[in-house]
């Protein structure tokens, strides 16, 4: 990547966030970016899990135990291992990136895990605003800080006006997941 790196966001309580980040990485690694993705929030096998995983440029961090609660289901001790094992992954990224090992990075449902408490808001926020460069970087979560949407330079809002949950459909494998 030869030019300066942009800060995307996609926020909302409308699906597709996800999808949009994680397209976004696989046309960067089609062309021969090295991408990390750290999923927060979220600890069971997507079905983007398997064919990420054959893109030798593609890096997929978790920041969950494996069959762990949700967070709002989490005792105060889960909350903070949670929060410890998200952390670490952040870091883990950060690293990747001041060592030229990663052209673009998501983080995925980050907002959300910076506003449930589970995510060190001083190690995301440094990311942010002191990011390298280079570095392209997407956030995803359901609501944007004014702050952020100012420094931003993508921000897209997926609104919800249906939604199969609405009326009792689970999330599907290969859709939601």
């Amino acid at each position: 990547m030869s030019k300066k790196g942009l800060i995307h966001v996609y926020y909302g309580d409308g699906k597709g966030k996800t999808t949009a980040a994680l397209g976004l990485a696989l046309r960067a690694a089609g062309c021969g970016q090295n991408v990390v993705i750290v999923q927060f929030l979220k600890n069971w096998k997507c079905g983007e899990h398997e064919p990420l995983s054959k893109l030798t440029n593609i890096t997929l961090l978790q920041g969950k135990v494996p069959d762990s609660k949700f967070v709002h289901e989490m005792t105060e001790e889960e909350k903070h291992q949670t929060k410890t094992i998200q952390n670490d992954c952040l870091k883990k990224a950060v690293e990747l990136t001041e060592n030229n090992k990663c052209n673009l990075l998501v983080l995925d449902e980050a907002l959300d895990a910076q506003e449930l408490g589970v995510l060190d808001t001083r190690i995301l926020e440094e990311l942010i605003y002191s990011k390298p460069d280079l570095l392209e970087l997407i956030i995803t979560g359901r609501r944007i800080t004014g702050r952020l949407f100012e420094h931003a330079d993508y921000v897209t809002e997926m609104v919800k006006h249906k939604h199969p949950y609405d009326k009792g459909v689970g999330a599907r494998r290969g859709i939601e997941y």
